[in-house]
């Protein structure tokens, strides 16, 4: 059954402007994640190549997926530092191909370097998805501002050396709804309209924060803004229970359907089939 906040969400907003294409979360949406990396946590290497990595959007795509989330740099506790450089490189022409062979789908860049952010919007990107929310290069909002594109804000520590550290001690949903309201203010300085909030699952949090961040998900934001859920493959589900990142999707949709019955507008996952059944299944209760 569909919860009281998921209802009081949706009439607060309806849609995110992507390039003058209305983003419509009057539902919910999913968003694949396309890691172009050899050292990604889960599916490093799979998609490193632009053949595979097209054949994956396709795969996604066909699933269910409005938005593929493309990602050049791990971000996994221990992995290599890359300059903007180097992501740039992987990029390569991945974006505009995508948008050239799949012009319905949207684009969502991973990454928290505001020159990568021009390449990106240069090469045709919807989305701008910044784990760093602008504390990892001091250009970075001013860019997102005169991209004048939708901004992940996501919760997250203060630097790049610090953000898997586990540092609140106090209540993770007020301390995560002060961040984003302080983020909010400054987001709007520059001119950043349309803002997606992610509470950062997997970045300095312990196990039990996120499972309370699970369960008291309708109050992220208080309803002002869309909320992204992103915990496929996750550790705070798959350690605990002594299985591997790709073998908890049982207990991953579980969860996916909790934070969808707590208002969630997008999931942001790797097994984008199994997820559309869960939207579906939502959906039609």
């Amino acid at each position: 059954m569909k919860s009281d906040a998921s209802n009081f969400k949706s009439s607060i907003f309806s849609s995110v402007n992507c390039r003058g294409k209305l983003l419509d979360l009057s539902a919910p949406k999913l968003m694949g994640i396309l890691n172009l990396t050899p050292d990604s946590f889960s599916d490093g290497g799979q998609f490193f190549s632009e053949k595979s990595a097209l054949l994956q959007v396709e795969k996604m795509h066909s699933e269910g997926a409005a938005i593929i989330d493309i990602g050049a740099q791990s971000t996994r506790p221990s992995a290599k530092f890359l300059s903007a450089d180097k992501e740039i490189s992987r990029l390569g022409k991945i974006i505009s191909e995508i948008k050239k062979r799949f012009p319905e789908v949207l684009v969502s860049l991973d990454t928290f370097y505001a020159e990568v952010v021009d390449f990106g919007f240069n090469e045709g990107i919807d989305i701008i998805n910044d784990i760093s929310d602008g504390n990892f290069d001091p250009k970075m909002l001013e860019t997102v501002g005169r991209t004048e594109l939708p901004y992940i804000l996501m919760h997250n520590n203060a630097t790049y050396d610090s953000m898997h550290e586990r540092v609140i001690k106090g209540d993770i949903i007020l301390e995560i709804n002060y961040y984003f309201s302080k983020k909010i203010e400054e987001l709007r300085k520059f001119g950043v309209k349309d803002i997606i909030l992610d509470p950062g699952f997997g970045f300095g949090k312990t196990v039990a924060q996120q499972h309370q961040m699970i369960e008291e998900s309708e109050f992220f934001g208080f309803g002002r803004n869309p909320l992204l859920i992103g915990i496929s493959r996750k550790s705070f589900i798959y350690k605990p229970l002594g299985k591997s990142p790709g073998a908890v999707n049982e207990e991953t949709q579980k969860l996916h359907l909790k934070v969808l019955q707590n208002g969630a507008k997008i999931l942001r996952v790797h097994e984008v089939a199994e997820a559309k059944k869960t939207l579906d299944d939502y959906l039609s209760s």
